[in-house]
């Protein structure tokens, strides 16, 4: 589909300070990760694979065609790093897989035979709980 080794040399990233509480470590180490992918100058890519992308990734692309994620799950920026690489790649295959078109059955005969049939007994049974008619 698409070589990960060659986009993963296209991302940048940038390391920024943790948001939340957590004392006096959290306020000297950048541990949050920002990932961000230039889908419009990606070499990797073919023009179809780019077209696709964007019509999948539009609502978290932004206006200049940047894909970015952050990741700030651990405290190591090592692992958050290596998250954040697996989310985008995870990100881009769904994105690129071309789903197989559904090709809708017909109903088999005995099928609705078998339906019609079910709706007549309860019918029947529902008729015979009627108190019987005397006139």
């Amino acid at each position: 589909m698409f070589d990960k080794e060659n986009i993963i040399k296209e991302l940048n990233f940038k390391a920024i300070r943790s948001s939340g509480s957590g004392g006096q470590h959290v306020n000297k180490v950048a541990s949050k990760i920002e990932l961000s992918f230039d889908l419009n100058a990606s070499l990797a890519l073919s023009d179809v694979q780019k077209e696709r992308l964007f019509k999948k990734l539009e609502n978290r692309l932004t206006k200049d065609g940047l894909l970015i994620l952050f990741c700030d799950e651990s405290r190591s920026q090592h692992k958050n790093k290596t998250l954040a690489i697996s989310r985008f790649l995870d990100l881009l295959e769904q994105a690129l897989k071309v789903r197989k078109r559904r090709i809708p059955t017909k109903i088999p005969k005995s099928v609705i035979k078998k339906r019609l049939k079910s709706k007549k007994q309860l019918s029947d049974k529902k008729v015979n709980r009627r108190k019987p008619d005397w006139d």
